[in-house]
């Protein structure tokens, strides 16, 4: 028998007690008990957000609040600058374009954040950009983007463009401080590190962000955030919303809350210092310049790579995920986001190292274990 363990970057694993929640009787949207639920999970998730704005939940996958902003907020020839640096910072300057922005793509080698010169030289470039897509943690290539910093020169060159951030891995993971930076969109997804299903998205504008939508026509019907805001202040949503998700999503924030956020940011930081210290000592090449807390990123081992995942699956029980486009067969992804802590990190390690033997990789048997667990217990 093999236990099955989950590492991969979305889905995430689940606390037992949020899916013994999920499983209770079904309650119906438009209760009492449904609108005292979402009043708490609103609250929740401003504390989250670090943020007063509303913070919309819509039952869609991340991509969804995405298009949701793009479509609440911009005019079609309305001018967009897209930081790519990943597969899924792609994503939102095909997005913009498809709604007939002119988006302007700033390819970013990927495994590297944006440098502050750069993004300078861009913004001096297109002073009459209406927005930034920042991508917090890039999840194709376990980037980390420092958002503070860059919001600032944003801020600087070009005032009146809004900041938007695609938070979907970093939000739990990453501190994302909304209000303080003055970011004007963040979104992020259920199935990261709020520890829930795939299936609900969530979005926060600013009053900036919120006057730009108010001074326009909809372009949109499911996805317009004026209507998501008006049922918002009624702890309620316009259409009908996965219930049994945000039943699972209460115990969820229930557990971040009282853990606290900034532990919560501190355990994942730990978390990965350790995997990334493990993955090294055995002779495992961590991959890109910038990493992420929420995953790790390294490279598959010469010798049987292309049979790594696979063996790790099979034979051990232990799910990661591979790399995608151009990192196909270059790299794996080894997920600490969410519901994990030190023991787990300990337990991929150990069964990575059974892998590597099986695959005739050298190394130092158990060294890995070690350098994770004294990272763990602060010697490192």
């Amino acid at each position: 028998m093999r236990k099955p363990r989950l590492f991969t970057p979305g889905p995430t694993p689940i606390p037992e007690h949020v899916m013994l929640r999920m499983a209770e009787p079904i309650l119906h949207h438009r209760h009492s008990e449904f609108v005292a639920l979402m009043g708490r999970i609103n609250a929740y998730l401003q504390t989250l957000f670090c943020t007063k704005q509303p913070v919309l939940s819509l039952t869609a996958s991340g991509t969804g609040a995405a298009e949701a902003a793009i479509s609440t907020l911009f005019q079609a020839g309305e001018k967009g600058l897209n930081i790519n640096n990943g597969k899924f910072a792609e994503r939102w300057g095909k997005m913009m374009t498809v709604y007939g922005m002119n988006s302007v793509d700033v390819p970013v080698e990927w495994g590297n954040a944006v440098s502050e010169e750069r993004l300078r030289e861009v913004l001096k470039q297109h002073p009459d950009t209406a927005c930034v897509w920042l991508v917090h943690s890039e999840t194709s290539t376990g980037t980390y983007t420092d958002i503070r910093t860059m919001s600032g020169i944003i801020r600087e060159i070009a005032p009146d463009a809004l900041i938007c951030i695609d938070g979907i891995t970093s939000i739990g993971a990453h501190e994302c401080q909304m209000d303080e930076w003055g970011l004007d969109v963040v979104i992020t997804g259920s199935q990261k590190g709020l520890m829930i299903p795939p299936g609900l998205a969530f979005i926060a504008l600013s009053e900036r962000a919120w006057k730009k939508a108010d001074a326009h026509k909809p372009r949109n019907f499911y996805f317009d955030l004026r209507k998501a805001r008006e049922a918002w202040h009624d702890n309620s949503t316009p259409w009908t919303p996965a219930v049994t998700l945000f039943v699972g999503l209460e115990s969820a924030l229930q557990m971040m809350m009282s853990e606290g956020m900034e532990n919560v940011w501190k355990r994942h930081a730990a978390l990965s210092r350790g995997l990334r210290a493990g993955l090294q000592s055995v002779n495992l090449p961590l991959y890109g310049s910038s990493p992420s807390h929420a995953v790790t990123v390294a490279h598959l081992p010469e010798q049987g790579g292309k049979d790594f995942i696979k063996l790790l699956k099979n034979e051990f029980g232990v799910t990661v995920i591979g790399g995608q486009d151009a990192l196909k067969d270059v790299v794996f992804r080894t997920s600490h986001l969410g519901y994990y802590d030190e023991a787990d990190m300990l337990a991929v390690l150990g069964s990575i190292e059974y892998a590597l033997q099986k695959l005739g990789h050298k190394f130092e048997a158990g060294r890995s274990v070690y350098a994770a667990q004294r990272v763990f217990m602060g010697v490192e």
